[in-house]
């Protein structure tokens, strides 16, 4: 397999060993709100100027600005970006976090589009049926790349230093990215929390990703959706990582994560990673 597979701390169990010690359970009962899955060009409209975004202070000429896409300062240059596809929580304090971490320690801006902005977006708590999951995974592509398309508006964002990240729901989208031909080309992908396998959250993982692209796939090895720890899965052969759609792949790496939760990028262990993934691709001359 050409990627490295990296554990942090102790190392992470064999798949049979984590599926073999998963708790013998029924599949939960999952529900729904709301009926909306398509946006508007209106809600898409919204879902990109209430963007959440975090800029450097090296674009800024002062402090560090945290805030909506709509309300960001005037600007005296440009700095890499990096588009983040939240999870199906929404712009969650975690991902605020994470991204003012981006601007204040590596210079890097960062924009994650508010899929919120759609009225009555459906929302769910797992397991639903694949049919509806997949209705919300195109409705989270449409923001990606519109999002991506809205860096050539933002006079911050150096779009030639681009890479593309996502969390859970959101990194089925960056999985799947198909850049359209005028969009700019990203130099890299990070996927948290999701393993570019077949299961109870996709119809079929169909993921997208040149084996030239350099990729980072950060994973709980016991991560409670997408790893053999949950006994609903409904994949029995998965590794709970995306190492077989990159097993080609000779510039990407996974780090494993004992014992995270689902929500990491956060973690020491994973700020080490991205730190040097994004310094490598934005950052280097």
């Amino acid at each position: 397999m050409a990627l490295a597979l990296t554990a942090c701390a102790t190392g992470p169990q064999a798949p049979g060993d984590v599926a073999a010690s998963a708790p013998k359970a029924d599949v939960p009962t999952g529900s729904t709100k709301g009926n909306a899955t398509v946006h508007s060009a209106q809600s898409l409209k919204a879902a990109v100027d209430n963007a959440w975004v975090s800029l450097p202070a090296s674009v800024t000429g002062g402090a560090v600005f945290n805030g909506l896409l709509k309300d960001a300062p005037r600007v005296v240059g440009k700095a890499p970006v990096v588009v983040f596809v939240h999870g199906s929580s929404g712009v969650a304090p975690a991902i605020k976090e994470w991204q003012k971490w981006l601007a204040t320690d590596l210079g890097v801006a960062s924009l994650s589009a508010d899929s919120m902005q759609l009225p009555d977006r459906m929302t769910y708590k797992s397991p639903i049926a694949k049919a509806q999951y997949e209705l919300v995974h195109a409705m989270r592509a449409q923001e990606l790349s519109a999002a991506v398309d809205a860096l050539a508006t933002l006079p911050w964002a150096d779009s030639q230093r681009l890479v593309i990240a996502g969390t859970s729901e959101g990194a089925v989208a960056v999985a799947r990215y198909q850049r359209a031909a005028a969009a700019p080309q990203e130099r890299g992908r990070m996927l948290f929390s999701w393993s570019c396998e077949d299961n109870y959250h996709v119809q079929s993982h169909r993921s997208n990703i040149p084996n030239t692209l350099p990729v980072l796939n950060v994973m709980s090895s016991t991560d409670v959706y997408f790893s053999p720890a949950n006994p609903w899965l409904g994949n029995s052969q998965a590794l709970g990582h995306c190492g077989k759609v990159l097993a080609d792949n000779t510039v990407s790496s996974i780090v494993l994560i004992p014992g995270a939760p689902h929500t990491l990028f956060n973690l020491p262990q994973a700020r080490q990673a991205e730190e040097g993934f994004l310094r490598g691709l934005l950052l280097s001359k």
